[in-house]
């Protein structure tokens, strides 16, 4: 021992004690580093966990948003309403179309069902056992022709309950009273394409409606009619291609003859070469 501290050499144990701290740290470095690339992998991992989990819940909502479509559009086209639209049984037929009045209307209301809401036509419809008639506010002899029976003849070409039965029968009803010759010939000119409106429209029932009020004015206003009844034959004229409509309008024809007198032939002859006159 004295010999090698003489020489100046280190005794063997402290160079094994060098060796072994070296050691020591250079095994606490690597299992740093060990421990760092672990912990980046476990972030790695949980990035990618994170985003697969984000793309199963964006997968499932789209799916549940399907889903409740499907289910929305299927229970839309399974409801009552919309099968009876796709498939209407035969009693809609016989059920007149009437006015929902808690729900949407589609467009706005005709000039006569606004007039007859607030009032401006003085009757209501009664509705009886076997059939319907109407009310009046005051007796129709007192009421003026002006506006009332040309309101009445607009509304011949509404389509929903109650109005066409009103317009109709009060049309009719308001003729019949006492010095109605005299109330009804001023309002021709503006009564005669209200009417020709009815006769041009594409409802067939419109269409009769129509032709029965002309042939009801016709008899209460007989040869004064003569002069607008060009303006009206035109319309039957094509009316008549239809053989569902050529006796009732043959029948019209005869009647508008008949109340017109002979110089009514003239004129139904001018639009209709094929009418034959009932005098013949």
């Amino acid at each position: 021992m004295l010999a090698q501290r003489a020489l100046g050499k280190s005794p063997t144990w402290g160079g094994g004690w060098c060796a072994d701290r070296g050691g020591r740290e250079a095994r606490s470095k690597r299992e740093a580093m060990q421990k760092s690339e672990c912990h980046r992998s476990v972030q790695l991992r949980n990035r990618v966990t994170d985003n697969c989990d984000q793309r199963t819940s964006s997968s499932v909502q789209i799916k549940h948003r399907t889903a409740v479509q499907q289910r929305k559009s299927s229970s839309s086209t399974s409801s009552p309403e919309s099968a009876r639209k796709l498939h209407p049984r035969p009693s809609d037929k016989l059920n007149p179309k009437t006015i929902n009045p808690f729900g949407e209307q589609s467009r706005a209301p005709s000039a006569f069902a606004a007039i007859y809401s607030k009032g401006g036509v003085p009757c209501r419809l009664v509705h009886g056992s076997v059939k319907h008639r109407l009310q009046w506010e005051c007796p129709p002899e007192k009421l003026p022709f002006d506006p009332l029976l040309i309101t009445l003849a607009e509304g011949l070409r509404e389509t929903k309950h109650p109005y066409p039965f009103v317009s109709k029968e009060g049309f009719r009803e308001l003729l019949l009273v006492t010095g109605a010759l005299e109330k009804a010939v001023p309002l021709l000119p503006r009564l005669i394409p209200v009417l020709k409106a009815a006769l041009v429209h594409l409802d067939d029932e419109v269409f009769e409606r129509g032709l029965n009020a002309l042939v009801q004015l016709s008899v209460v206003v007989g040869p004064s009619l003569n002069d607008h009844l060009k303006h009206l034959l035109t319309s039957l004229s094509r009316r008549l291609r239809d053989k569902k409509f050529k006796e009732p309008i043959t029948t019209a024809l005869q009647k508008l003859e008949q109340n017109g007198g002979s110089g009514s032939l003239t004129i139904i002859k001018s639009k209709i070469p094929t009418y034959c006159s009932i005098y013949c």
